[in-house]
This record gives structure tokens, sequence and C-alpha cells, in this order.
């Protein structure tokens, strides 16, 4: 590659196989997750040239990803992990091995007093430990607080002896809309922040190896405050449209032509209500910027923490409005429509509508029956096709918009009590 990533060194005795270059001009990779993101992260980088060792620790889809399919939806992305399985550029292991840089694209959930939970990203370094060298890169895509890539960087040199002047680390957020994934890793602008210049150059010079969108260089800890910023902003706007909604609701009258209206004045944008707030970014993210102020900076965040109560709470205020209206039937049966956290995906992590569902399910005061055409099985629900709820229940809920429900004809819910939550009518 460069001067700045010191070309791997093949090992005999290493648990998992080591992986050789294509070409001296190209880094073996190790990406350490192989999930919603790491996978299609993986695919591009075999797909352009690069080795990749895979580290999943789900064998289930080690052994999917190993046997040329993806184990997550995602539109074109079985085609593109075939190509790096048949090529022999891409596999998946249970552990790492040797490589010239190192991604890790593990979760970060909430912990403890809504920070982040960095168990994941600790159990990663310490994985990739044994196997780091000097010259090599180690990215953090995760998203995460401020100050953890130098975490990292402290966690390598206590395990290794290897400082940051050795090895060079930088956190570079993902930025990718699920459904485009493939297209927005190589198309995206990418914020490429090192815990020193020399770190933030070598990151830059390995992403431009796929990247075709503007490398924004900066520090770290900005590249890290940038995407919880990002994703906390959206969260507000979402808050103001979900808020808006529930008193348009209180005065009958139809908040998405209300937002259409309010929309044709040049600066006006508002977004549309949905059921809450979902995924593993904007539902999560504001929390690690408030827990970092309340807890280690000793100040509030009012907006952004009352933008995430009015989320929350506005999943709360579906379920309410759904056991009014199962409260006029005498036998109510509610088909909750969709249980990802977005249309078009299989993505459940932080999903209101599954949310929503389950807590239909508790209140006992009705049948619930889920639809969730993108997935097979969800723990503790038992899913109902789009077809036999149709037949049997007289209350729709829809909750995720997937494009698949529009081949609902219109006639098969005469008669039911239709609840919309997610602009399924008006599109």
């Amino acid at each position: 590659m460069s001067n700045n990533i010191t070309p791997v060194a093949e090992s005999e005795n290493s648990k998992a196989p080591a992986l050789t270059h294509p070409s001296v001009d190209l880094p073996v990779v190790c990406v350490v997750g192989l999930g919603y993101i790491g996978l299609p992260t993986a695919a591009v980088l075999a797909d352009h040239g690069m080795r990749v060792h895979g580290v999943e620790v789900s064998e289930k889809a080690r052994q999917i990803i190993n046997s040329g399919r993806a184990h997550v939806i995602e539109p074109d992305l079985d085609a593109v992990v075939k190509t790096g399985i048949d090529s022999g550029r891409l596999e998946a292991f249970d552990s790492p091995g040797p490589a010239d840089v190192y991604m890790l694209c593990v979760p970060t959930p909430v912990g403890k007093e809504s920070g982040a939970d960095l168990s994941y990203i600790r159990s990663a370094t310490t994985a990739i430990c044994p196997h780091l060298q000097a010259g090599n890169l180690v990215i953090l895509e995760s998203t995460s607080p401020p100050g953890t890539t130098e975490l990292i960087a402290e966690i390598v040199q206590a395990e290794t002896g290897l400082s940051s002047e050795q090895v060079h680390f930088a956190h570079a957020p993902e930025r990718v809309l699920p459904g485009h994934i493939l297209r927005e890793v190589i198309h995206n602008d990418r914020v490429i922040g090192g815990i020193n210049e020399a770190s933030t150059e070598a990151a830059a010079k390995f992403y431009s190896l796929f990247v075709q969108g503007e490398l924004l260089k900066c520090h770290s800890r900005v590249a890290e405050t940038v995407k919880l910023v990002e994703n906390a902003s959206r969260d507000s706007q979402i808050a103001f449209a979900n808020e808006l909604s529930m008193l348009c609701d209180a005065m009958d009258t139809d908040v998405h032509k209300v937002i259409e209206l309010a929309n044709h004045h040049p600066r006006v944008n508002i977004l549309q209500p949905g059921c809450g707030v979902g995924g593993h970014c904007i539902a999560v993210d504001p929390w690690f910027l408030v827990h970092k102020a309340e807890q280690e900076l000793g100040m509030n965040l009012p907006m952004i923490r009352t933008a995430r109560e009015v989320n929350l709470s506005k999943t709360q205020w579906v379920v309410r409005r759904i056991i009014e209206e199962a409260a006029k039937f005498e036998n109510p049966v509610v088909a909750c429509m969709g249980a990802a956290y977005k249309p078009d995906v299989d993505d459940l992590r932080e999903s209101p509508a599954l949310e929503i569902a389950a807590m239909l399910r508790d209140a006992s005061a009705m049948k619930v029956l889920l639809v969730e055409p993108h997935s097979s099985e969800i723990e503790g629900h038992c899913l109902s096709s789009v077809n036999a709820a149709v037949e049997s229940a007289n209350i729709f809920a829809f909750l995720v918009n997937h494009s698949c429900f529009r081949d609902i004809d219109a006639k098969q819910l005469a008669g039911s009590r239709v609840l919309d939550f997610c602009n399924f009518l008006s599109d």
C-alpha cells in the first residue's frame, strides 16, 4: 500500500489462516464484526481486490457467509458476498488473524445510565492484539462516544507495548442508509479522524482505495462527535414531527396535509412522523452525548434529552391509541403491520414497531398478529403472513411502511379499522 502501513507477515502458527496479498499495493484487511455494516464493508473491500479476513462470533452467520450468501437483508449483497467468497478474497473466521488493517465494526448498545456499552469494542481490541505489528492501522467504524479511539490505543499499548507512534489508530464512522449500503459505502463522503496526524493520513490513504466520496480529515474526537451530532439532529427533527402528529390527532386534523402544506415554505422542512424512532444509530447516539455531558462534564443537554423522550413517548402513545380502538370491538384482533425499524429491511434493533407489538401482546386485551415479511422468525412472537392477517384481523395498525404492503387490495381492508402510524395511506 504505502509506507504508512507495513504489509503483513504470514504466520504458519496462527489459529486462523494467514491471508496473503493479491497485490503488493493492496493491504490485507481484518474486519471484526460481519453484521449490517461489517459484512457489506468486507464485501466491498474484497470486490476492490483486497483479501479480507472477516471475524464473526455467530457460527450460523459464518456458515452462511462462507457458503456465498449474506445473513442480513441488503439489496445486491448476496451477489457481492458470493463473488468475494468464490474469488477466495473473502472468508469468515471465528477469530482475528494477521493483517495490515484492522476494522472494528461491532455493536455499541446503550449501557448503564444511558452511556455506551463499550464491552464489544474492548473485546474486539483485545482479540486483535496478539496479531498487531508496528505499521498496522486500526480503524474504529462503530459509532462511539468521544475518546473511544484513544481508549483503543491505550488498550493496545497496555496489551502489546505498541504505542500510537508505531500503530495508527483512527475513527471513520459509517454513514450509510440501509437499502443503499453497497452504493453509499463507496460514494458517500467519509469523515476520517486519527488520534494524530500520521494516523489520519494512514486512514485516509486506506479509504482512498475504495471510497469515491470526499475524505474529510480531522481528529478522532471530532469524527466521533460528528456522527453523534448528525443523529441527535435527526432525532430532534423527528421528535418535532412526532409531537406534531399527536397534537393533530387530538385536534382531528390531518398531520400529513399540515406537513405537506407547511413544507411549501421555502425555509421549512418538517419530516414525516412515525411510531417512534429505531435503529442502531438515531435511537441510541443522542444518549451518548447526554451521558457525556451529564455524567462526565457536569452539564445538561435539555433539548437532546427531551427529543429522545418525545420519540420514546410516541411509541407509548401508539400503544394507547391501539388499545383504545380495540376496546370498541367485542373480539379485537390486531394486525401489527411491520416489526423492523424502517421500511424494507429485516433489522429489528431498537425497533419501536416491535416494542409496540410486544406491549400489545402483553396487554392480553386482544389477539395480536405480527406481520413482518422480511423475517422468518422473531423471538417471543408468532409471525403471521399478510394473507392470514387480512383474513382474520379487524384492526390493522400500520407501523412500518414496507413496500410489499402496497400489494394489499383496499377492498380486503374494507370493514376493518385501519390505523396509520407510518404514512402508509398517504403515500
